[in-house]
């Protein structure tokens, strides 16, 4: 018996994950409590409490720095003070991960109730052109699978990678043999600070790190370069679960848990779930959605999904919002009925 944030830790340990920064926010303290106790137990895992998650945030890039696999676990509103970090972090080149167990927002919200609220503060929440590689678990199974992957794609890309799940899942208990899960381990890709020439900083530079802050073409050949990375990157997770009923004329798009709460309704519909957030699944959304009349997004939010998906498949969508904190199955039966113009049972 398993708990989601316990799977995530867990995945964290075989990804060679060896240092571990944050502060206390639900749902994502058992996460923190974890690595406290596996500090005090494994003298060469390092901990820090840290007095707040912007603290975090930059130890976790330091650590990375220093040749730790390094990561950090929080929520909405702490996701949202990293923001800084997460940036420095992509400009710099630094392999590390944050895993957001998102809450209802914004701000403090609703601290205890869980929600899909961080799915477009993934993506922009900082300043600049960045891309970060995305992943969202639906299981206890796949909380540990991810946590692996997210550490193998931070290192392959040289970036923050995300894993974004939710309360639910994160405090989801399921039977799952961890042992049994195959799953490929990628050596730390970046030798640690102080060795080589390279230098490191968050200014514009050239592939020597060199600050380069008047040199457009200079910066215009660095991006390219993170770019081409990325999306090498992105190729190799190109991760998503098709199911359901492919007669009808109706797709449903979900992802994390809202995939589990209408997995029943796989009978009567066809369903997409992406596990790669970001980069968008841009050709895979286009293949699917062109085969169906409808196509709708189902999410624990007001549509944050929906209106990329609006982007990608250029065509509106229909939007059903389980807005976080208790899904009332009565609520989402009548939403899904109501935008469908069918029962749904």
């Amino acid at each position: 018996m398993v708990q989601g944030t316990e799977a995530i830790f867990l995945g964290a340990l075989r990804a060679g994950g060896n240092f571990f920064a944050g502060y206390p926010i639900s749902p994502s303290t058992e996460i923190l409590v974890l690595a406290a106790e596996h500090a005090s137990r494994n003298p060469d895992f390092k901990f820090i409490q840290s007095e707040d998650e912007l603290a975090a945030g930059n130890a976790i890039i330091g650590a990375s720095l220093a040749g730790a696999k390094s990561f950090t676990a929080t929520s909405g509103p702490g996701f949202t003070l990293m923001q800084e970090a997460i940036g420095y972090g992509h400009e710099v080149e630094v392999p590390t991960v944050l895993v957001n167990m998102q809450r209802v927002g914004p701000a403090t919200g609703m601290p205890t109730m869980p929600a899909q609220q961080d799915v477009l503060q993934t993506h922009y929440g900082t300043s600049g052109d960045y891309y970060p590689l995305v992943f969202c678990p639906n299981s206890v199974a796949e909380c540990y699978r991810y946590a692996v992957i997210t550490f193998n794609a931070a290192e392959e890309s040289l970036s923050p990678a995300i894993l974004l799940s939710d309360g639910f899942v994160g405090h989801l208990n399921e039977v799952v043999d961890l042992d049994a899960i195959e799953v490929e381990v990628v050596a730390r890709s970046r030798p640690p600070l102080g060795t080589g020439t390279r230098f490191f900083t968050g200014l514009a530079h050239d592939e020597k790190g060199n600050p380069r802050t008047a040199d457009a073409v200079i910066y215009k050949q660095w991006l390219s370069m993170v770019k081409a990375r990325h999306e090498k990157v992105a190729a190799r997770y190109r991760h998503f679960e098709c199911q359901g009923n492919d007669s009808s004329d109706t797709l449903l798009i979900s992802y994390g848990i809202v995939s589990r709460v209408i997995a029943p309704l796989a009978g009567q519909f066809a369903m997409f779930r992406p596990i790669r957030i970001f980069p968008m699944l841009g050709d895979e959304l286009r293949e699917y959605a062109q085969e169906y009349e409808r196509v709708v997004v189902v999410e624990a939010n007001d549509g944050q999904y929906a209106s990329l998906v609006e982007r990608e498949v250029k065509r509106d969508v229909v939007r059903v919002p389980l807005l976080g904190g208790r899904i009332n199955l009565e609520l989402a039966r009548k939403g899904l009925s109501e935008n469908l113009g069918k029962e749904v049972s």
